[in-house]
């Protein structure tokens, strides 16, 4: 029988040094509640958690053994983006999250998926921006759902867009 993880053990609050074995996933990958891993060691197991979670890079999955397999935020390509002050920051935080873009907040500069349009649209608006190589770890919505274009919630098999009622002007 297959082991199954039911538990998620919050980075930071574990002993990643007792690892059994370890997954690397995307950001994408890494919001599930139910989905069979492998470890990079071979450990099989079902993830089966009680709802969609987002898991972090440092979290641990606990094996109903006992057993913790340590999750691994994949390196991704990002584009991150720092302005000249923290309020032109937040307006370029505002035009990012007006096209419901999964981004992520590192001290004082943004991420966001690599993405020729919207960076040209940064780019116009002042922004100074750096691709990098990193793992991605977005925000989540105040409402407990994600936005963005590649929604990965197996809850929700419309595609997960939810309208809120309000409009999408630029202007």
């Amino acid at each position: 029988m297959m082991k199954r993880a039911c538990e998620v053990k919050a980075a930071g609050h574990w002993d990643d040094a007792s690892a059994v074995d370890c997954v690397t996933l995307d950001a994408q990958e890494r919001h599930r509640r139910r989905v069979v891993l492998t470890g990079e060691r071979g450990t099989r197991f079902l993830l089966d958690l009680p709802q969609a979670t987002a898991l972090h890079d440092g979290d641990g999955l606990l094996l109903e053994d006992g057993g913790v397999v340590r999750v691994a935020g994949r390196p991704e390509p990002l584009i991150e983006i720092a302005a000249a002050s923290p309020r032109e920051l937040a307006r370029l935080a505002w035009h990012i999250g007006n096209r419901h873009l999964d981004v992520q907040i590192v001290g004082e500069r943004l991420r966001i998926r690599r993405d020729h349009v919207i960076e040209e649209m940064l780019r116009g608006l002042g922004a100074r921006l750096s691709p990098i190589e990193a793992p991605f770890d977005p925000e989540h919505g105040a409402y407990g759902h994600r936005h963005g274009r590649d929604h990965a919630d197996d809850r929700q098999p419309h595609g997960g867009h939810h309208h809120h009622g309000h409009d999408h002007d630029d202007g």
